[in-house]
């Protein structure tokens, strides 16, 4: 039991310190960048680096005192610097309380777009095979409130979720009878290209509170090219069906992802410009995915890693140029990272979580039953791998399922802490791991990280990141901080 003591207790030794854990990078103007285990970090020159390795850092100089307050070291026996370390740690790791929280049904694999990146496989609208059945979306219902989570998201998946839109209806009416006696947080997403959206599908989503996701890959050519759709005009009905769902659901019911192909590599400006015009306050700047038809068609492979760095360093400096002068957009990706870096929070994404967020923070179960730790583990099922295929939900109990042998496995290869390459990273608590991803590119789950492209495209962004926070333009800085914590955008003084 922690007591109180005289102020001589928690006095620091004249010569000594604790050093607490932290990791280190060194910078190319010569000063070191130092993160410690909970994402506190520091700039130093490389004197006082040496200084504070060696344990001769004056108790007199701002740095101790700074280095102190961010807990890189300690300097008294006393162990309340150990319980604030670990408090701050439970809360990084909070991701883990309630379990798994978003629930995906894959209700049907039709389609009526024919994306040449598709990381579905998605088949013709007349396949009705490849719905699911009321008896399947039954089950995974039943499978979805044995999660102990508080609050639990049911987003719809395709294929075209809308081309099955009557089981759509049933799986949120029969949710919503289960939630009477549940009393759970329920939130609802169709994720759709909006084209087979009806006035009477707006009117149910707005008497049932559910939100909408869309593909917008920016400007007309572009878009066309990368969504193209029976008849054309792709980009010309997106942004028709887009506005019409806004008016009946209202603006913030309705998002948008974009996928950078190597087409959209020498337009980044003109992609932003485009969610600019159409009132978009976010964007996500997102790879291509190595899934489905995108490998089919190998457009997975066509830009390195590092040319994407290029197109997302662009983007980012764009939309900060945007911001600056008084239009409010910010990058999601970006703003995840931040949210780590400059806040004491973690992020539900799954691919920033240690252990991957696969199975224990997300699932999906596909149309025929099959349950899988996350999307990309299904869509890797479509291209004939079930290696992360955790059983069929006819089959196998919860427990079963979600205790078994696939999601211990998928834990163990992604723990940060234990990985090669990963341990002694700088910027470990911030990352996360993606064994899915490892497994389709490099085949391991665990993956090799001086050829991973995840890795190459995390380290570069933290880079640019931690360039410009070192760089403390002070705009920039309120701007990212405004990011992160979920506040407008600062404007320019």
């Amino acid at each position: 039991m922690t007591r109180f003591q005289s102020p001589d207790h928690y006095a620091h030794a004249s010569d000594s310190y604790q050093i607490l854990p932290f990791r280190f990078l060194r910078w190319e103007d010569g000063d070191v960048l130092l993160v410690n285990m909970v994402g506190e970090y520091e700039f130093i020159n490389s004197t006082q680096f040496h200084e504070f390795a060696t344990h001769k850092l004056e108790p007199s100089t701002p740095e101790f005192e700074n280095f102190k307050a961010k807990h890189f070291l300690a300097d008294s026996v006393s162990t309340l610097p150990l319980q604030l370390l670990a408090t701050k740690y439970r809360t990084k790791m909070s991701f883990l309380e309630g379990f798994t929280k978003l629930h995906l049904f894959v209700v049907t694999l039709r389609c009526d777009h024919s994306c040449p990146y598709c990381q579905v496989s998605r088949v013709t609208e007349e396949r009705g095979k490849f719905d699911m059945s009321t008896a399947t979306a039954d089950r995974a219902i039943d499978l979805m409130f044995h999660s102990p989570s508080e609050a639990l998201k049911v987003e719809f998946q395709g294929g075209e979720p809308l081309l099955n839109f009557d089981l759509v209806t049933y799986i949120v009416e029969r949710t919503e009878q289960r939630n009477a006696t549940e009393q759970r947080e329920i939130e609802f997403v169709i994720a759709t290209n909006l084209s087979p959206l009806t006035e009477k599908m707006l009117a149910y989503c707005k008497e049932h509170n559910i939100s909408l996701s869309t593909s917008l890959d920016g400007p007309a050519f572009l878009h066309d090219h990368n969504r193209p759709r029976r008849g054309g005009n792709s980009y010309e009905h997106t942004i028709m069906q887009l506005q019409h769902a806004r008016a009946v659901l209202g603006h913030d019911r309705v998002s948008a992802l974009m996928t950078t192909t190597s087409q959209s590599l020498q337009y980044p400006r003109e992609i932003i410009d485009t969610y600019v015009q159409h009132g978009f306050t976010s964007i996500f700047l997102r790879p291509i995915s190595p899934y489905g038809f995108a490998v089919r068609t190998n457009m997975a492979f066509q830009y390195a890693a590092t040319q994407f760095l290029t197109f997302y360093r662009t983007g980012l400096a764009y939309l900060i140029e945007l911001n600056r002068r008084g239009t409010p957009i910010l990058e999601v990706y970006t703003q995840l990272l931040l949210r780590k870096i400059l806040t004491p929070f973690p992020t539900g994404y799954v691919d920033l979580q240690s252990p991957a967020g696969t199975g224990i923070s997300v699932v999906a179960y596909n149309y025929d039953g099959n349950v899988y730790a996350s999307d990309e583990a299904r869509m890797l099922a479509e291209m004939r791998d079930t290696t992360f295929c955790l059983g069929n939900l006819h089959e196998l109990t919860y427990d079963e399922l979600f205790g078994g042998d696939t999601i211990r496995a998928l834990v163990r290869a992604s723990c940060l802490q234990t990985l090669p390459g990963c341990t002694d990273c700088a910027y470990l608590p911030y990352c996360g791991a993606d064994p899915i991803f490892h497994w389709t590119t490099q085949g391991d789950p665990i993956g090799h990280r001086p050829t991973s492209a995840f890795c190459t495209k995390n380290m570069g962004i933290f880079n640019y990141l931690f360039t410009l926070l070192k760089q403390a333009d002070p705009y920039t800085v309120r701007l990212f901080t405004s990011w992160a914590t979920e506040q407008p955008a600062p404007s320019v003084q």
